[in-house]
């Protein structure tokens, strides 16, 4: 991935306190860093999300704002079930549930230790920014519960027929799997476009995600944000395991 130090006339520009405007992700550096500062009130992450742009930053940096090329994508029905978690799914161990702790699952995305990572980019101010979007309808979470205990999950904000995630924790194998799984047959009985997971990993795409160029990730985002939202309350959506049809 090109880098936007390459070119010694590259400039990040800060974000105005007057303003929701970002400069636009299509002329982004491939790395994606195109504006700093601002703040996270709900107006400008939500302004952010419509534009393909989203925050990442660590405690006691400004607030960074990206928007990678190239993006990554699950589009819903293209998840990939392995035989072994296959097994997982059809044991039956788990139980799935929507929006019934988010603030629990934002807070162990934030604590859980990830190899290679020093502490967590979900800082206090971040975990305040989205579990208020979670109580103006706009953040998710899917909860996964083996015999009533919380043991993974995943969060993220819904618009149009997008849903744009933002991490998972597991304390159980395959917990947070389980979580995504959930939510890829969810959104896709209700006609979601895509999943957008942001930066590729390798666990990911083992998942079924797809890598695509940011130009066009942002003319499919401008396409599925016209179609209605599922704003407010998940809690009445529902999942079991079905085996699909081969």
């Amino acid at each position: 991935m090109a880098s936007m130090f390459d070119e010694e006339e590259y400039l990040i520009p800060p974000l105005s306190h007057y303003s929701y405007s970002f400069p636009n992700p299509r002329y982004a550096s491939d790395e994606g860093l195109l504006a700093y500062g601002g703040d996270l009130t709900s107006s400008r992450l939500l302004t952010a999300y419509k534009k393909g742009i989203f925050p990442w930053y660590n405690e006691g940096d400004p607030i960074l704002w990206w928007s990678p090329d190239p993006r990554l994508l699950l589009y819903p029905g293209k998840f990939k079930v392995r035989k072994s978690f296959r097994r997982v799914l059809r044991s039956g161990k788990y139980q799935v549930k929507f929006d019934h702790a988010f603030a629990k699952v934002i807070r162990y995305c934030a604590t859980v230790p990830r190899e290679g990572q020093d502490g967590s980019w979900i800082v206090p101010d971040m975990q305040e920014a989205y579990i208020r979007l979670h109580e103006e309808g706009f953040a998710h979470s899917v909860e996964v519960y083996r015999e009533e205990e919380l043991v993974g999950g995943l969060y993220g904000l819904a618009m149009g027929k997008v849903f744009f995630g933002e991490s998972m924790f597991s304390l159980a194998s395959d917990a947070s799997k389980v979580a995504f799984k959930a939510l890829s047959d969810v959104l896709g009985a209700k006609g979601y476009d895509f999943i957008d997971c942001q930066m590729k990993t390798d666990h990911m795409v083992g998942l079924g995600a797809e890598v695509v160029p940011r130009d066009r990730y942002l003319d499919e985002l401008e396409t599925a944000l016209q179609k209605p939202s599922d704003l407010g309350s998940w809690q009445h959506f529902t999942w079991n395991y079905k085996e699909e049809e081969w």
